[in-house]
Formats: structure tokens, C-alpha cells, sequence
């Protein structure tokens, strides 16, 4: 890995100059108040728009918070940059192009915040982003050698890789984007680590960019630590993520994969673990890969005893430790990379044991069995719930559809009234209304019958479409019941 000289770097009329520290903890601090003004103006301005509904299962805050906060961010970080170009004599002009993109990527956020598009529009319009990143000259081209000279031409490869890199990273964040102020903190790490590249790589450029938006970060985690007033919401994960993957392209040299590229894939470790057990955790359970749950790294956490606040404090020193790994690897051309990788990889394995995805090796296999069972369980379920959902379409009036249903619950082992030994679970319909159900008292763990309880959902919806009313052995209620 060899480091580019500064007399050969972005050479040119728009070539950037060297930028005093002074100036650039100028535009730190400037983002910093700017997004800290904006996020208080959208807490008092912000009325009932974008606003994340407490419910009973994984979103447990106490009353209706805003999802906004991506906005002052979004808009600390652009004012800082159009200062930083026009006035601070940067050429800017190469910037376009991730300016454009980033903003097209909070669009598709931010809009969603506003009202939800689906998983499968907002993938369409990250793809959709990351290609026009792609055409407009922004790739991955050629893998270069971390250990000395030398590098691989990716040839049409750099199409999905490049693709890859900048879709995956925002849906990382956006992933983690579960617990008050761990994206955002995590954000900041990784910008601040960025500038530390940019500024090893001799490109003032990049420094200015990253330490906007730790600044804007930090203006916004005065909000955002627990207990959070405001959200970041998919519009601000969805900025950060993309802003990192995007202006770590720049880092590299001539669009070549060097440390750089290696410095955000570890110091990015506890996302990326976190969505590693979270794939195989869906994928073993056979539920959809962008299903939410409450098993993440920092649930885990919670559920170990830690408070939000020592939750917080011990992911962000993890998170610091790896950036300093991933540096390493910067700072040493390549030789510290056989010991990150193991350490990231003693990481995984012991965060697998201690968080308890694996309650123990030795019981592994058994493990695996019972989640296989509960697979199947859980494909039983869902398959009963299309057979009801296919009996409203099927059956003549709403009385008919009550004895199909009263059939189903049975023989799931349900009961639509309260019985001894049973416990009280809470279906909350699109239209708000809420049904009660009861469920068995056995070894099974709430969420799994929560998960299992959701295929009653679109029958019952379909059910209020068809005849205006829901059979009247379901206890219905305008609030969430207690469980008994």
C-alpha cells in the first residue's frame, strides 16, 4: 500500500488547498451549533409530523418521538460545505456528485419518515442512488494490494462491488438505528476516523467534509442521548451511511480499494456483527432479513442488565478500539491486517457466547434443533393465517368467517376469551384497533408468540374491509391491554 504524495492528488484548476486546523475546527464547531439550533427548532416547530409511536413490543419510549433528525444534520453538513467551497477556496466541483447522492438518499429517508414507503421502494431507491454514484464516476476500479504494489483491475466487477459497498453501509447503520444515540454516536467515530485518513492521505478536502458531519453529529446527540427527545429516523441513517461509503470512495487513490476501504470495514465491526446475527438469526428462524426485532446487540445488552446510558458507553469504546485497529492497518501499510482480523473474529465469537445467540458451544447442536422447531411452529402459523386470510374472500357473511376462525384458533391452541394458565396478547390492527387473543403459558418466550400471533393480522384486516366489523368473541379495545 503505497501513500500518494501531495504534489500528486487532485491536481488541476480545482485542485483544494491546505486548510489550517483552525479553519477546519472552524467547521466542525459551525456544524455543530448549526445542527444543534436545527434539531431544537424541529423538537418545538415539528408539530405532529414524522412522529415514531411507542408500541408493546419493541419500540418501549413513553410517548410519540420525532424521526426527524436527519434533517439538521442534513442541512448543517451542506451549509458547511457550501462555506468550505465558496468562501474557503476548496475546489469543490468533484463534489457533485456525492453532494447530489447524498441528498438523494436522505430524500428517500426522509420521505419515509414522512410516511412509509415499504422495504421495497427504499431498496430500489438506494439501488437507484448508488447507480447514479456509479455513472457519474464515483467506483470501485481496481483492489489494490494491502501488503505493498500492486493492484487488481475489477473490470465489470466494479459495477457490483461499488453497488455493494453503497447500499450495504446504510442499511448497516439504518440497522442499528435502535437504541438513543448509538448510529449517531457510531457516525461520529467513523467520521472522525475518516477525516484521520484524509488527512494521512493529504487531502484537506475530505478532512473539511468528515469534520462536518462529526460536528453535525455532535450538534444532534445533545438531543438524541438517552433519553432521546428526537430520532434520527431512516432520512438521517440513511445519510450517514451513505456519506461514509461514498466519501471513503474518495479517500482511495485514482478509485482504487486501499487501507482506507479496510479502516471503515473494521471500524464499522459492531454494526456489521450486529447484522451478521441478525441474518443468520432470521434466516434460521425463517423470517424476511428486514423484519425488525428486538434481539440487536443492544438489546442484548439491556437484557444482561445493563442501563441505556453503560449500554451506550460500552458499544461506543468498542467501536473506538476497532477504529484504532482499523487505522492500524493504515499506519502500518498492511501489516497490523492479520491482527485486526483476528481480533475482529475473536470479536465475533465472543460477543456470540456473552450476548446469547449461542447459550453454549457445547450445546450447539441442541440449540439449533430447538430453533428449528420453533421454525416449523412458526410455518404453521403463517400457513393457517393465509387459510383465514383466503376464508374471508371465501365465506359468505362475517358469521360463517367466525366459525372458520374460532376453528384456527383451536387449533393453534388459542382461546378469543380469558382462561387460567394462559396469558393476554395484543394484536394491533393497521386501523388502530387492538384484539385480544390468549396463548398458553408454556417455555415459549413472548416475542415467538408475538411473532406467531402477526398472521392473524391481514384476515382480520381483510375481515373489516368485507363486513365493517370484527367477530364479536374477539375482546377489542381502543389501548393496549395489560397481559394477565
Amino acid at each position: 500500500m503505497i501513500d500518494p504524495a501531495p504534489n500528486d492528488i487532485h491536481m488541476g484548476p480545482w485542485a483544494p488547498r491546505n486548510v489550517p486546523w483552525v479553519e477546519m475546527t472552524g467547521y466542525f464547531c459551525g456544524a455543530l451549533v448549526v445542527a444543534a439550533l436545527g434539531t431544537w427548532w424541529v423538537l418545538k416547530r415539528g408539530g405532529s409530523i414524522g412522529l415514531d409511536e411507542p408500541d408493546t413490543r419493541r419500540k418501549l419510549h413513553g410517548k410519540a418521538i420525532p424521526r426527524l433528525g436527519g434533517a439538521p444534520i442534513f442541512l448543517a453538513v451542506g451549509l458547511a460545505s457550501l462555506v468550505a467551497g465558496y468562501i474557503g477556496g476548496l475546489g469543490w466541483s468533484r463534489w457533485l456528485p456525492v453532494a447530489i447522492c447524498n441528498a438523494l438518499i436522505f430524500s428517500v429517508g426522509f420521505v419515509d419518515d414522512l410516511k412509509p414507503l415499504g422495504a421495497r421502494v427504499k431498496l430500489i431507491g438506494q439501488i437507484g442512488t448508488a447507480l447514479i454514484l456509479y455513472a457519474l464516476g464515483v467506483s470501485i476500479d481496481m483492489l489494490s494490494n494491502p501488503f505493498g504494489e500492486g493492484a487488481v483491475e475489477l473490470g465489470w466487477w466494479s459495477l457490483p462491488l461499488t453497488l455493494i459497498w453503497l447500499v450495504s453501509i446504510p442499511n448497516i447503520v439504518n440497522l442499528i438505528d435502535g437504541m438513543d444515540g448509538l448510529a449517531g454516536g457510531f457516525g461520529l467515530f467513523l467520521c472522525l476516523t475518516l477525516a484521520i485518513i484524509g488527512h494521512h492521505g493529504y487531502q484537506p478536502d475530505v478532512v473539511v467534509v468528515a469534520l462536518a458531519m462529526a460536528g453535525a453529529l455532535g450538534g444532534f446527540l445533545v438531543f438524541n442521548l438517552p433519553p432521546a427527545k428526537i430520532f434520527l429516523g431512516d432520512g438521517g441513517a440513511y445519510l450517514i451511511g451513505f456519506f461514509i461509503a461514498s466519501v471513503s470512495l474518495f479517500t482511495s487513490n485514482k478509485g482504487s480499494v486501499i487501507g482506507a476501504l479496510l479502516v471503515i470495514i473494521i471500524a464499522l465491526g459492531v454494526p456489521i456483527l450486529d447484522t451478521l446475527f441478525a441474518i443468520i438469526r432470521r434466516g434460521m428462524r425463517g423470517l424476511p432479513i428486514f423484519q425488525a426485532d428486538a434481539e440487536h446487540i443492544h438489546h442484548r445488552l439491556i437484557l444482561l442488565g445493563y442501563s441505556k446510558g453503560r449500554a451506550l458507553a460500552v458499544l461506543y469504546t468498542v467501536c473506538l478500539i476497532l477504529s484504532v485497529a482499523g487505522l492500524s492497518i493504515l499506519l502500518t501499510k498492511g501489516i497490523a491486517l492479520p491482527v485486526a482480523g483476528t481480533f475482529f473474529f475473536l470479536l465475533a465469537l465472543w460477543a456470540a457466547r456473552y450476548l446469547g445467540y449461542v447459550k453454549s458451544w457445547s450445546t450447539l447442536r441442541a440449540q439449533l434443533d430447538a430453533v428449528m422447531e420453533k421454525r416449523r411452529q412458526r410455518e404453521f402459523f403463517r400457513a393457517y393465517g393465509r387459510v383465514l386470510d383466503f376464508e374471508v374472500e371465501r365465506c359468505e357473511d362475517l358469521e360463517a368467517f367466525c366459525q372458520q376462525l374460532r376453528h384456527g384458533l383451536t387449533r393453534m391452541k388459542l382461546n378469543a376469551g380469558f382462561q387460567t394458565n394462559h396469558h393476554a396478547e395484543a394484536l394491533r390492527l393497521p386501523c388502530g384497533r387492538l384484539c385480544m387473543l390468549y396463548r398458553p403459558q408454556d417455555k415459549t418466550e413472548a416475542a415467538e408468540w408475538q411473532v406467531r400471533l402477526d398472521v392473524f393480522i391481514p384476515a382480520l384486516e381483510r375481515c373489516l374491509e368485507k363486513w365493517g366489523a370484527l367477530p364479536d368473541f374477539l375482546e377489542q379495545s381502543s389501548n393496549p391491554p395489560i397481559s394477565t
